[in-house]
């Protein structure tokens, strides 16, 4: 029988199949995304101070987008259309000045040395060659972008269309185009498609309310209006402004928060930071290079026949007794409530201490499709548990089956630069708290204590090494260093493109700023003439090498052992040695193995 534990979850595998959702796991069918790039005259003229051209801005930006989407999501389709051409090339040459360069499909290394291609100034002149400007319609462009998504029969979760151009007045007052443009962005949005405006500096200013407004798709949040509004004059701005789009807020699961008897406020669970992993190794057939998949199957250990799942129970050895349950029953009790969330009581925030923070925290944010007025309820709450500086305590259980936490809802307000770029969004924080089984008592040690001048120099270094840290200012090294390597081998490059390593220290910027503070501290720490780098010289013993006693294991302490259920305390070469002793059989040398063979022994000998 298998062990109930390889079926009952912990708190461990909750968080690693949590984190799992989080990364995406949970939703079905694939992102799309549609670059729609204006190939006018007016994107290739470049600055006067060296900075590139809006198109060179653009291909960069899209070429930052293909090597993403391979590295984390490369099953997602992406296309590259211009519009605005003097050459057409699209499906059946229905649309005369549009120009698909690359289908709705997984990008590749082959798409992505086609768009460096297209960078620099040797691009522009590619760019001139192969397409030309001419004409412009944006109607006929968007209908050529519907025609895309309606020729893939792949089932699309998230539609989002980008659209790039420094000309706020496309058709030049041509009212037949504007109209056309009108109904055929009505329609792309009628279908699910997001159409996003990355507007691009033009002299004079870019006004959105002249044509492009109804173009678009309204911002979700009011506080996007804003941002819609401002063009991009930097490449970082556009980057920024992409990375934001690009990708859909995907819900980790929808839940009610109830406040009182009958008060429901429906509520989304996002993740706002995922750690990131590399991807892991593909396995496949050596001779065709194909994937293979694994199956597990599970037998009889004597008869050799294969069993099906309902022939399989679960148990777990609890005392003198081998509890046997059915998967109902382990189902059953593992269910504690439905999905949901419980108001007990405010507190005020100074009861929230740093130790209490166990575990990666969520965002919560109201759902005003599944309950109206929850957007109006929850705004209030949140406003007046900031106001008051107090957190919320709730009872929180995320899904079925999972046991219910205590988390702290802690409010928090939004944050925009000077760009009117979001920082950081407005909602509640869930906070897990520990449970009383969580919290450890530790005995420090004693160790001398630090005169007040130590602390006092301590201070003095600590203020000068002071810095404002952003989490987004630091990439994983072995990562990045991990996909530059894939994107050589990928893209036939004579070597990686070097990465900067973020999280070395600065020893020169470090030696500057602390001057002659870190030897006053040495020599009010150490003693004269110490050098704490040199290891301290090891002692020679007077006589052989001692030999560590060895343990024996009495059979009265073994079967304590047993019945306690503390075999997993004794060491390895101590369950050696019980095994010979007793002349229990096994053929495993790890840990667990020596505890099974002894407790089946245990059984054989003195329980029958």
């Amino acid at each position: 029988m298998a062990e109930w534990n390889a079926y009952y979850r912990n708190e461990d595998d909750e968080e690693e199949q949590e984190e799992g959702e989080q990364s995406g796991g949970m939703v079905t069918g694939r992102d799309s995304l549609v670059f729609l790039v204006d190939a006018s005259k007016e994107m290739f003229i470049k600055e006067e101070d060296g900075k590139p051209s809006n198109f060179d801005m653009t291909m960069q930006v899209v070429r930052s987008v293909y090597t993403s989407k391979i590295t984390s999501s490369y099953r997602d389709l992406v296309a590259l259309v211009f519009y605005g051409t003097e050459q057409s090339k699209n499906p059946r040459n229905s649309f005369k000045h549009v120009y698909v360069y690359h289908d709705l499909d997984e990008p590749g290394a082959k798409r992505v040395q086609e768009v460096d291609e297209l960078r620099g100034s040797k691009g522009a002149q590619l760019a001139a060659k192969t397409m030309g400007s001419g004409e412009t319609s944006l109607g006929d462009a968007l209908w050529c972008c519907a025609n895309l998504y309606s020729d893939i029969k792949l089932r699309l979760s998230h539609k989002r269309l980008m659209i790039f151009t420094c000309r706020d007045d496309p058709h030049e007052g041509d009212s037949v185009k504007d109209r056309q443009g009108r109904t055929k962005a009505s329609d792309l949005r009628d279908t699910g498609v997001i159409i996003n405006l990355m507007h691009l500096m033009k002299p004079g200013g870019f006004d959105v309310s002249l044509y492009f407004r109804d173009i678009i798709t309204p911002p979700e949040d009011e506080s996007d209006l804003g941002l819609q509004l401002e063009p991009c004059a930097k490449l970082e701005d556009l980057q920024n402004r992409v990375r934001a789009k690009e990708k859909k807020k995907r819900v980790l699961n929808r839940l009610n928060l109830c406040l009182g008897e009958g008060i429901n406020v429906a509520v989304g669970v996002y993740s706002t930071a995922v750690p990131a992993r590399k991807p892991p190794p593909i396995k496949l057939y050596r001779e065709t290079n194909e994937p293979v998949r694994s199956k597990t199957r599970v037998f009889h250990t004597q008869t050799g026949s294969l069993l099906l799942p309902s022939e399989l129970k679960k148990a777990q050895v609890y005392g003198k007794k081998q509890i046997v349950m059915e998967t109902d029953e382990v189902d059953s009790i593992k269910k504690f409530e439905d999905p949901g969330m419980f108001l007990i009581g405010f507190k005020p925030m100074e009861k929230l201490k740093l130790h209490h923070h166990v575990r990666p925290a969520v965002f919560l944010y109201p759902e005003e499709d599944d309950v109206k007025g929850s957007s109006c309820l929850f705004s209030a709450l949140l406003k007046r548990c900031s106001e008051r500086n107090m957190f919320a305590l709730c009872r929180f259980t995320a899904r079925r089956n999972y046991s219910p936490r205590f988390v702290a809802l802690v409010p928090q307000e939004e944050e925009s630069d000077e760009g009117k770029g979001q920082i950081t969004p407005a909602g509640f924080n869930v906070i897990y708290l520990p449970f009383a089984d969580d919290i450890r008592t530790l005995d420090a040690p004693q160790l001398p204590c630090a005169s007040q001048e130590q602390v006092d120099k301590m201070k003095q270094i600590v203020t000068k090494l002071r810095f404002k840290y952003r989490s987004d200012a630091f990439e994983n090294p072995a990562i990045q260093q991990h996909f530059r390597n894939l994107e050589a081998l990928a893209l036939d490059m004579v070597a990686p493109e070097d990465i900067e390593d973020l999280i070395m220290p600065k020893v020169d910027q470090i030696d500057t700023r602390l001057g002659p503070l870190v030897q006053e501290f040495k020599d009010l720490v150490y003693p004269a003439n110490y050098n704490p780098e040199t290891k301290p010289a090891a002692k020679r013993k007077t006589g052989g090498a001692e030999k560590k006693p060895k343990v024996e294991l009495p059979e009265d302490e073994l079967r304590a052992h047993v019945q306690n259920s503390t075999l997993g305390k004794l060491t390895v070469p101590v369950l050696k040695d019980a095994c010979k002793k007793f002349g229990v059989r096994t053929t495993g040398t790890k840990k667990q193995e020596l505890i099974d063979a002894l407790i089946a022994q245990y059984f054989t000998k003195f329980m029958l």
